[in-house]
């Protein structure tokens, strides 16, 4: 950005992705969301317009652009309608395989990249645990060594796109919690196979977004060579910190792209709904709440598009990134609310969209870190109080 506009070469690409999602109307969304069938066809359009090596090094088959570029693209395919069930069909693509890239040898990379940018291989990512959550050093999904590498046993859950996925990057303690000086060492970090036969994953029916599915995975004897290992055993806890920043800043102006199209479908409805012989827009109850939400959705923004510079410039962005998860899910989430109330009975009714809108938007205000832990981290690391945990 520059200063506080895109440059021309950033307004291309937001052009570029509202042109390209503009041929997936309403009526496409609202299917996926009813039947709970995959965007393939939008994936596959995004795919042959490079938009999922967006991030990826150009040595790689990528476009090599930064977190500013990708969140761009991502805030556009959010804003244009398809809202989180679009941007959460790339998310993974975009930034998910960025630990591979960052530490994984020159053959893996050379080898797996590829393919996920062209859609040839689709990853999930094994994180959270069931008896964990957001405590990851509590994980108890264990790598054993073997002699010929390892074999995989556990639980994970909330594992998004398991049922599509051919690949899994996944974390698992090569070392016991008790044996180790720091409860964030002995985690180690996987790109492995999706073998069907050792690994079952089970659909968790959930509130939105139902065309994306998230997952319980169960993982028995998931024998996987020595080459599966990204970086250094032990350092995979390490690992997924690089990732945490720019994850946050993704969601962050999804959120604020899906509270944008709430919006402007809301002022739309308020423009040409007529009660009482005038429109409903002319009413300050109805007007000054769309007008707190532009003003809201707005700052965080801003606070987006800060955290993706300080990023991109290789700066310190731990707080601005996660300030820009939650006043985007904040923001996101009210616009969304404001939409459906300002339709009236209608705003429940799927034909107008914004109660998929408002389903989709508690997405951001839970994942990927809850609004409690950004404020014990800020609280924490730009205040200077002590730990409350």
């Amino acid at each position: 950005m520059n200063g506080f506009w895109f440059t021309d070469e950033q307004q291309a690409i937001r052009d570029g992705v509202l042109k390209l999602c503009a041929r997936f109307a309403a009526d496409y969304w609202r299917r996926t969301d009813e039947t709970g069938e995959f965007p393939e066809a939008f994936v596959a359009a995004m795919a042959e317009a490079g938009w999922l090596g967006a991030a990826m090094p150009v040595e790689l088959g990528g476009s090599g652009l930064g977190v500013t570029e990708a969140a761009i693209a991502m805030q556009a395919v959010a804003e244009s309608g398809a809202g989180f069930t679009g941007a959460s069909a790339l998310h993974l693509n975009i930034f998910g395989p960025m630990p591979l890239v960052k530490f994984g040898t020159a053959e893996q990379k050379r080898k797996l990249i590829p393919r996920l940018i062209s859609g040839e291989d689709r990853m999930c990512f094994g994180v959270t645990e069931p008896d964990a959550g957001l405590d990851t050093t509590s994980l108890t999904t264990r790598a054993t060594r073997t002699n010929s590498g390892y074999v995989i046993r556990g639980r994970k859950m909330w594992t998004t796109m398991a049922q599509r996925a051919t690949k899994m990057l996944i974390v698992a303690r090569t070392t016991p919690k008790d044996e180790v000086k720091k409860a964030t060492d002995g985690i180690s970090l996987f790109y492995v196979d999706f073998d069907r036969s050792k690994i079952a994953a089970t659909p968790i029916p959930k509130m939105g977004r139902k065309a994306i599915e998230s997952n319980s995975v169960f993982i028995d004897d998931l024998e996987v060579p020595a080459d599966a290992l990204v970086g250094e055993e032990g350092r995979g806890f390490y690992y997924l910190l690089e990732g945490l920043n720019p994850e946050r800043v993704l969601i962050g102006a999804e959120a604020v792209g899906l509270g944008r199209a709430a919006l402007k479908r809301a002022a739309g409805y308020a423009k040409a709904r007529v009660v009482f012989g005038r429109p409903i827009g002319q009413n300050q109850g109805i007007a000054h709440p769309l007008a707190r939400c532009w003003a809201e959705l707005e700052a965080a923004n801003l606070m987006a598009f800060k955290a993706a510079a300080l990023y991109d410039a290789g700066r310190e962005c731990g707080a601005e990134a996660n300030a820009a998860k939650y006043l985007g899910g904040e923001a996101g989430f009210r616009a969304c609310e404001t939409a459906v109330l300002t339709h009236g009975g209608m705003g429940y009714a799927k034909e107008y969209d914004v109660e998929r809108y408002f389903r989709e938007a508690m997405i951001a205000r839970i994942a990927p870190v809850s609004r409690e832990m950004i404020f014990n981290f800020l609280a924490e690391r730009v205040l200077g109080l002590p730990k409350s945990y």
